[in-house]
């Protein structure tokens, strides 16, 4: 039986992550000597491979098909790398898919005046509450500035349900400027705002972000909590979360406490009058 030696060579490119408290020219120098690093392999291929007989007496030559067993092992391993090494690539296909909107959903609306101007902010909710597009109407505005108010709100909402966190849209528009602006009427947590965007994000953020350091007054009944309420009964719990089913997390603004009515004692007869 003859014997052969299988060399395989593997470029290998990986990389090291390491933390350092201060970046000094001797910590640089002597980097590659620690041994605190968290490596990350980022690519394997195979360079060259190379056979060897073992047996002098054997002059029998080695076929490529023997040697391709190999490669179709390694090309399986290659492929287990991918899978483990891309995983984001994996990630940003399943947050490539849209999410759309219930047909039947919750929101709610919130007019307000800015200077002189009226806009109506309309949201739309998934069923677990999270914001999933919006409207924008205003009033005394020509064609062009009602189409581009529009079709921003399109594109927002697009965003918001191929997965685009509301964070991102409140710090890129929260603080614009430009005209309308000024005091704002009709809204209880905001007083003044910058631009119409501005506004806009702002509500949106103490909506459903519980921004309160966007708000310009303070929450009424907000999030007090205590003791006693984190020992709720299982009845209490449940009628809670049929009240957070059924209501807009927009509208009630968190404050699912405040806004329910407890009916467990209430009895109502439905006797009538003889």
């Amino acid at each position: 039986m003859a014997k052969y030696l299988v060399e395989t060579y593997y470029t290998c490119t990986f990389k090291v992550n390491h933390y350092l408290d201060n970046v000094t020219e001797e910590e640089l120098r002597n980097l590659e000597k620690r041994d605190d690093g968290k490596f990350e392999v980022l690519d394997v291929k195979l360079d060259n491979r190379k056979t060897k007989n073992l047996d002098p007496k054997n002059n029998k030559i080695v076929d490529n098909k023997k040697v391709d067993v190999f490669s179709n092992l390694q090309k399986q391993d290659t492929k287990k790398l991918e899978n483990i090494l891309n995983p984001k690539i994996n990630n940003t296909e399943k947050n490539g898919k849209r999410f759309s909107m219930p047909d039947r959903r919750k929101g709610y609306i919130q007019k307000a005046t800015i200077g002189d101007h009226k806009v109506y902010l309309h949201t739309g909710e998934y069923e677990d509450g999270k914001i999933g597009e919006i409207f924008i109407d205003t009033s005394k505005e020509g064609e062009l500035v009602k189409a581009l108010m529009n079709n921003f709100a399109i594109a927002v909402s697009l965003g918001l349900q191929y997965g685009v966190p509301l964070d991102e849209f409140i710090s890129a528009f929260v603080g614009t400027k430009f005209e309308p602006s000024g005091k704002v009427h009709g809204n209880d947590r905001i007083l003044s705002a910058t631009s119409i965007l501005d506004y806009i994000f702002r509500e949106l953020a103490i909506s459903y972000q519980n921004r309160e350091d966007l708000a310009h007054t303070p929450s009424l009944g907000g999030l007090e909590t205590s003791n006693s309420d984190e020992q709720n009964s299982e009845d209490q719990n449940q009628l809670l979360k049929i009240v957070k089913d059924i209501t807009s997390k927009g509208f009630v603004r968190n404050n699912y406490k405040k806004n329910l009515v407890d009916l467990s004692d209430v009895k109502i007869s439905l006797k009538g009058k003889k």
